[in-house]
């Protein structure tokens, strides 16, 4: 059924019956998880390939019952383990995201993807846009919207690739690091930021808008969104960043928007306990708990 897939250890709230079993037995909304770890564009710290890994081993340290939110964690979710991807040959790896989460989607089941370097986010919308067309809902330090950096394809240019897929919109979170191609692009074609700064002042202005905006959504979290004393393993981490506080409530609006999918990018730890990987698997765990 699925061509480019490898066992990995599996997310600790993904049901264990059989791919089969679980989607007979599910008639609502349900979730598909998929690793993608992929490495290859990393101009300061790589390690992006035990992302997956991370995150689904600091899964295990969460309770299926949410107090934050006062929820029982039960929503479906099937963890298929990890797309076979090609380290350095960006192309082939497209190719392999591509077919899998078209098989993925052809179940009616919507993707979490955990990363893997952001580079992954253009096949996934790729993939995802053939079915719809969704607002971009981008959490990141950075704005990814070079058009060239170290080639056409890699960590710093996604979003650029991505605008060009001509999503419904792309609005974006948490910017504190960009060149100044990137700030006059976004200005030319009217893309929405927020800077941490402006959340930091006025956080409701933020979350106002994200209720605001048009179904279905589509949301991509770089975890260096976090400041580095939140998340201090991931590609290019940077000062001045949003605290879990923040994305609790961000989340919390995004979770009453129809979602197409997620993915959680750019984790490299590979020490276990890690709490980049933890607060990555916070985000989940908050997610899928207010679905439930």
């Amino acid at each position: 059924m699925f061509l480019y897939l490898e066992d990995s250890s599996k997310f600790a709230f993904s049901r264990r019956e059989s791919f089969k079993e679980f989607l007979s037995s599910q008639d609502g909304e349900a979730f598909g998880m998929l690793g993608i770890p992929f490495d290859s564009t990393a101009t300061y710290m790589p390690g992006a390939r035990f992302g997956p890994s991370a995150i689904r081993e600091a899964s295990y340290n969460f309770e299926g019952y949410n107090l934050t939110f006062n929820r029982e964690l039960k929503a479906p979710i099937f963890d298929l383990g990890d797309v076979s991807v090609v380290a350095g040959d960006f192309k082939e790896t497209s190719k392999r995201i591509i077919d899998t989460l078209t098989r993925l989607l052809s179940h009616d089941l919507k993707p979490l993807i955990l990363g893997g370097e952001h580079t992954i986010t253009y096949p996934i919308l790729k993939t995802i846009q053939s079915r719809d067309n969704p607002t971009i809902i981008h959490f990141d330090a950075h704005m990814d919207m070079r058009d060239h950096y170290n080639g056409k394809f890699t960590h710093a240019t996604v979003m650029r690739r991505v605008y060009e897929l001509e999503p419904q919109d792309i609005i974006m979170i948490g910017v504190r690091s960009a060149s100044r191609e990137e700030i006059e692009f976004v200005k030319e074609h009217e893309i929405e930021y927020y800077t941490s700064q402006m959340i930091q002042e006025n956080i409701e202005e933020v979350t106002s808008k994200l209720r605001s905006i048009k179904d279905p959504v589509y949301v991509t979290v770089d975890m260096d969104v976090l400041d580095p004393s939140h998340a201090p393993m991931v590609g290019n981490p940077t000062p001045c960043g949003l605290t879990p506080f923040h994305m609790e409530k961000f989340i919390e609006t995004i979770s009453r928007k129809d979602i197409m999918g997620v993915d959680i990018v750019e984790v490299t730890s590979p020490v276990k306990g890690d709490q980049t990987g933890l607060n990555a698997a916070k985000i989940l765990h908050d997610l899928l708990s207010l679905k439930s």
